[in-house]
């Protein structure tokens, strides 16, 4: 090629340069394979033989052709035939008869490269090959691609226009075909169609997210094309929500299916997973009833998400409606699963209601109730079990009929009877477990009841007579010591201390008489005359006594003391009175010489 264009130069410059001619084009032309390009050219011929109506004819031929046999690739001279297939690829659009030479190249082809140079011809004498102002074409492959303009989200459900456009160098270049293809765009919307640009209504579905779409231009001849792919970027609300359940910690996951309900025994591993396709990535979150457990966002590519709720060890606490919810801008999902935690009986409960009162009582296992004869029973059990257990009361090992058939558990005796004596029990039952509670019916006989209550009067009015008449007895006693105990002054004894409400009556006498070394070792003295006893004393014959009483009232202790004498002679230290219920009294007139004290002991 380098070659051609070398010869073209000398061979053009072999020839004179009349300077009367001149040509003005670029000396280089690229254009891509199958693409259009325009060559602005301009020339200037002197006005020698020709007149204003004398026709011009120009004409374009490649480097070394002979330009009086040979085809030129483009002329307005409708006589003179071209080389170019099909003809009218090269295009001479310029008129020389107004000094343009300009050319028009379509479909440009790989073998379209080349020297070109251009021959004007009006009237005889002008007739001249502008050879040193020739320009090279270049046709390289082609590389560029149309641009397709899609909105950056697309939204499901909303339709939107697509536009392909390709970008030409020249209007009057020929159009291309324009065709759209993906999974986005149905058979119909995808037909060809030529145009400079390419626009296409398309409704995007949630399933066309991250597909491609191709614009494809196609140009004629050679069938030379060029594309543009796209990603589509389509926004959805979160649909097909599943929700996969684990009952242990290694097991796979199962997808919860058709059923909203599911059923685990109490203390099992549950894991529930919930997993959502959204545009943009939606946010997960488990609820148990209206309050919310937990909740995630998405953290990585994609749009499925997931989101699990771990429970360690199932409680019936745990049982309820879960719901898993995903939610984004354009919408939401939710799907429920209905948790039943199955367990034993368990908390068994007896409760009884007693006559004539509106709370029921707890009775525990192994508990006596006593009740009267004739009276009516309430008993109630109650248990927690899922599923529901099934109550039963027995006695002695013989079940009873229900009072109620709706509810087993209730038991009712209108009216008790002795046989209704021993042990009752309530059971409760499920496929689980069971659980019961068993108490003593304790029957109060009536009449036994009655004759304890009658024998219980008699006994009692007959104790409070016994202590009636013992008390009178008392006081009949007293009565009379009182009435012959003499005064202290008839008796020949120091007067006593009136008593008052402050004194101590007289309890009891304690009199214990000292035997000590100070009694023993004392020797006996001769009364003087002015220790005689004053008259109306006591006179032991044989034995002189002396005795020291002390009795207390308010003011203390006070000691009082009569003595005696004799051939032996006992001293007594002390005696005790003790007094209580203290009252005034008048003293009486004593009757005889009798003490008023209770008791004296000598020791």
């Amino acid at each position: 090629m380098l070659l051609l264009l070398l010869l073209a130069l000398l061979w053009g410059g072999s020839q004179a340069q009349d300077p009367r001619f001149s040509l003005q084009v670029q000396k280089v032309v690229k254009v891509q394979e199958g693409l259009c390009v325009h060559v602005p050219c301009t020339l200037s011929y002197p006005q020698i033989g020709w007149r204003d109506d004398t026709p011009a004819f120009g004409y374009w031929f490649t480097a070394g052709s002979d330009s009086a046999i040979g085809r030129p690739v483009a002329t307005n001279n409708q006589y003179r035939e071209v080389q170019t297939v099909p003809p009218d690829r090269f295009q001479l659009i310029g008129d020389p008869k107004s000094q343009s030479c300009s050319l028009l190249i379509k479909e440009a082809q790989v073998e379209d490269t080349a020297m070109y140079f251009f021959r004007v011809e009006r009237g005889r004498h002008v007739q001249y090959n502008f050879l040193r102002n020739q320009f090279y074409l270049q046709v390289t492959a082609l590389t560029q691609k149309p641009e397709v303009f899609v909105p950056e989200v697309l939204e499901s459900g909303r339709q939107v226009t697509l536009i392909c456009v390709f970008n030409w160098a020249f209007e009057e270049c020929p159009a291309p075909t324009f065709s759209w293809m993906g999974a986005a765009v149905s058979d119909q919307r995808s037909r060809p169609t030529s145009s400079y640009f390419s626009m296409l209504i398309l409704t995007p579905r949630p399933q066309d997210h991250g597909t491609h779409l191709t614009c494809r231009v196609e140009f004629a001849g050679k069938s030379v094309s060029t594309e543009k792919t796209v990603q589509l970027n389509v926004a959805y609300a979160p649909k097909n929500l599943v929700i996969s359940i684990s009952r242990d910690n290694t097991s796979a996951l199962e997808p919860q299916g058709n059923s909203p309900h599911l059923e685990v025994e109490k203390g099992q591993f549950l894991r529930l997973l919930c997993a959502v396709d959204s545009q943009p990535p939606a946010t997960l979150s488990w609820a148990l009833e209206d309050r919310i457990l937990s909740w995630s966002h998405h953290r990585g590519p994609g749009t499925l998400e997931q989101h699990q709720l771990v429970l360690h060890g199932v409680k019936p606490g745990d049982s309820g409606c879960y719901t898993c919810r995903a939610e984004n801008r354009l919408g939401s999902q939710s799907r429920t699963l209905d948790l039943s935690v199955q367990y034993a009986p368990e908390n068994l409960k007896v409760m009884v209601l007693h006559k004539n009162r509106t709370v029921l009582e707890n009775l525990g296992n192994g508990t006596s109730l006593p009740v009267l004869e004739g009276q009516s029973l309430h008993l109630l059990c109650v248990t927690h079990s899922n599923p529901p257990a099934r109550l039963s009361w027995a006695q002695g090992g013989q079940t009873l009929n229900p009072s109620q058939p709706a509810d087993p558990g209730i038991l009712e005796l209108p009216q008790i009877q002795m046989e209704h004596e021993g042990e009752l029990t309530c059971r409760a039952q499920n496929s689980l477990g069971s659980q019961h509670v068993s108490l003593h019916l304790s029957v109060v006989y009536k009449g036994l009841v009655s004759k304890a209550f009658s024998n219980g009067t008699f006994l009692g009015t007959g104790i409070m007579t016994f202590l009636f008449l013992c008390l009178l007895l008392v006081m009949k006693i007293l009565r009379k010591k009182q009435t012959q105990a003499g005064t202290p002054d008839q008796a020949g004894i120091p007067p006593r201390p009136r008593a008052t409400r402050r004194s101590t009556i007289l309890d009891y006498i304690n009199v214990v008489p000292n035997s000590g070394p100070l009694a023993q070792n004392r020797k006996a003295k001769p009364s003087s005359p002015s220790q005689a006893p004053p008259p109306g004393s006591l006179d032991c014959k044989k034995n002189q006594k002396e005795l020291h009483f002390v009795s207390h009232t308010s003011q203390g202790p006070r000691s009082f003391t009569q003595a005696s004498e004799s051939n032996n002679r006992e001293e007594l230290h002390y005696a005790t009175l003790h007094f209580s219920d203290p009252r005034p009294r008048k003293p009486r007139e004593p009757q005889d010489t009798y003490s008023d004290y209770a008791d004296i002991k000598f020791h």
